[in-house]
């Protein structure tokens, strides 16, 4: 979980104020002057319900990892859901209300000392006030980083140190049914598009080498700039964690994507991304035109045929990245 729990203006000051009035009442038990208990007492408030904002927002701050320490991967994550910018911000104001709060107690507990004592309580309540104003004006960030930790709850887990490959294509062509297949994942499936809402990771070991399996949301041919949160997600999972892409044409075009369209959108993935591809031509149980299956399966290299739903080619699949593991541990030793 990348955000602990966010309080409420009205839980942080219901907490302090609670606490403070505990603190109080152990300080009116204490063996203190009669003369000096009153202002003993009103400085305890003031102290403590400082201290106990101070101690919620470093809690806060100190369980949230910086994002500029995350792997590149989490950083654009985070930038395509929330915002890293409007994360960092909300984070600050917590930084900014502490020294305010830190000032607030310094100023106000020095004006009780130096108080006579029957006028204790009203600078107690004074700085209760603006101890109230200083949350309050922090509200829209601590409801920021609320719906920040919302969202950011099924933030996927990487393994950075596993083989991965990145399924990409059209939506409804067959990505997740192929994770299933090919994994222990259980992602939704279902005849729509944009099924996959978010990314969903399978893992298999083959010959003691750990591979991570990646679906990404459905792709559409478009800038980037036009792209949706679904498929941005998808974007930073290509840019950020494949080292070989597994790319699936619908040759049915039952997903009601043409050939050319899909043809297209592999040209652009190749030339955005630089990642070595497999082409994988799915759904060939329902081809009616194998002149168009041939057209564009000679237009690719080393083009695979599965029908996934069936697991017909699934071994093919397995094989060719048991290959790509095996090469890449061979260039691994080879740096060595």
């Amino acid at each position: 979980m990348f955000l602990p729990t966010i309080p409420t203006p009205e839980e942080v000051l219901d907490k302090a104020f609670s606490r403070a009035k505990k603190a109080a009442s152990k300080t009116r038990t204490s063996k203190i002057p009669r003369q000096m208990k009153g202002k003993r007492v009103e400085e305890a408030r003031v102290k403590t319900a400082c201290d106990v904002i101070e101690a919620s927002f470093k809690s806060i701050l100190d369980k949230t990892p910086k994002v500029e320490d995350l792997p590149m991967f989490y950083q654009d994550y985070i930038d395509v859901v929330v915002g890293v910018d409007k994360l960092k911000k909300s984070l600050g104001a917590l930084n900014w209300a502490i020294g305010i709060i830190s000032k607030l107690q310094n100023q106000y507990v020095h004006k009780i000392r130096r108080s006579k004592g029957e006028n204790a309580a009203s600078i107690r309540r004074a700085a209760f006030g603006r101890i109230s104003s200083v949350i309050n004006r922090i509200r829209d960030e601590l409801d920021f980083l609320d719906y920040a930790k919302a969202r950011l709850r099924n933030m996927p887990t990487i393994d950075f140190d596993a083989i991965t490959a990145v399924i990409a294509g059209y939506p409804n062509v067959g990505k997740s049914t192929l994770l299933r297949k090919i994994t222990t994942a259980e992602p939704k499936v279902a005849d729509y598009p944009f099924t996959t809402t978010g990314i969903q990771i399978g893992h298999m070991e083959r010959r003691w080498q750990k591979y991570q399996i990646i679906d990404t949301p459905g792709l559409l041919d478009r800038p980037i700039e036009n792209m949706n949160e679904i498929e941005l997600n998808a974007m930073v999972a290509l840019e950020h964690l494949a080292h070989v892409i597994l790319f699936i044409f619908d040759v049915s075009e039952t997903s009601g994507y043409f050939m050319d369209s899909q043809f297209k959108l592999l040209m652009e993935i190749k030339r955005v991304f630089k990642t070595p591809v497999i082409c994988i031509f799915n759904k060939i149980d329902l081809v009616e035109n194998v002149n168009i299956l041939n057209e564009y399966m000679d237009k690719v290299e080393e083009p695979l045929q599965v029908e996934a739903s069936q697991g017909i080619g699934i071994s093919q699949v397995l094989d060719k990245l048991e290959e790509f593991g095996d090469e890449k541990k061979k260039r691994r030793r080879a740096n060595v």
